[in-house]
């Protein structure tokens, strides 16, 4: 006879978000034991996040926290869009994210963030859970912990990319509209000063062989070489420098100093499903 009542099977599904019948095997399992069914669902999340570790994860979500001076970002990736477009995975992903703005320090690694621990266990355990529930590999790719500074962010419509951007003061709109652009247009560099000398180099030397196929000779390849790298590569590569993308007549740098004065942008960081 099962030493245990419906309403336990009920209270172990609301605690563990498993199927009802896990919790009813596990309930048997334990003897109606309610803590240790619950640690058998634990160890069978464990199980089932192992036996799907090495299942490729294509699909995702990015997810941001915001506190005082201080901001916080991972990407969870998950085997099908139908797993990241749910509710309860997105919040879960929320919360992690939450849980590395409070618990986390500057520049931990993944490694390290998956030992945090919130109200539901550490991050490991909260991923082996969803595991557990959703029968896909789940994995913490990416996180992202700054503090001691100003920040802005954005995340895509579909979840997938995101940005942040450190700035000299708070000013939500330039942020998020600089963590748009940094999205969309991929920049390598916050200002041209920034680009690699060798770099620069490297590009200069394959516009001068491009003005030279083109029937140039050598010392007005050189020419175009400079002309071309300005215009085309370093508007390309560094934020400041590119076309704003709401209007592609100015810089982004002017769009700053109308938009906000002195504002002085310091850092982006892109944050990616996949990369």
């Amino acid at each position: 006879m099962a030493n245990y009542t419906a309403a336990d099977v009920k209270r172990l599904r609301e605690d563990t978000d498993a199927p009802m019948m896990e919790c009813k095997a596990a309930l048997d399992e334990a003897n109606g034991d309610y803590e240790r069914a619950k640690e058998i669902l634990r160890e069978k999340g464990k199980a089932a996040a192992a036996k799907r570790a090495d299942r490729a994860t294509g699909a995702g979500i990015v997810a941001v926290a915001h506190g005082d001076s201080a901001v916080a970002a991972v990407v969870v990736e998950s085997e099908t869009d139908f797993v990241s477009n749910n509710p309860d995975f997105k919040s879960a992903v929320q919360a992690m994210a939450e849980v590395v703005l409070k618990s986390g320090s500057a520049g931990l690694s993944v490694e390290d963030a998956l030992k945090l621990k919130g109200s539901d266990g550490t991050l490991q355990e909260v991923i082996e859970g969803l595991v557990g529930k959703i029968r896909e590999n789940i994995v913490l790719k990416q996180v992202l912990k700054l503090e001691g500074g100003s920040y802005g962010s954005y995340v895509h419509h579909d979840g997938k990319q995101g940005a942040i951007i450190e700035m000299s003061a708070a000013h939500e709109e330039v942020g998020r509209n600089l963590g748009m652009q940094v999205v969309s247009l991929q920049p390598e560099v916050v200002h041209k000063d920034h680009l690699p000398q060798d770099r620069l180099a490297k590009e200069l030397e394959i516009e001068i062989e491009r003005a030279i196929g083109e029937g140039k000779p050598r010392e007005m390849a050189e020419k175009i070489a400079q002309g071309r790298v300005s215009k085309e590569f370093v508007k390309s590569a560094a934020l400041l420098e590119q076309g704003y993308f709401k209007d592609p007549a100015k810089s982004v740098g002017e769009y700053v100093k109308e938009a906000a004065g002195d504002l002085q942008i310091k850092a982006f960081y892109r944050l990616k499903v996949g990369a």
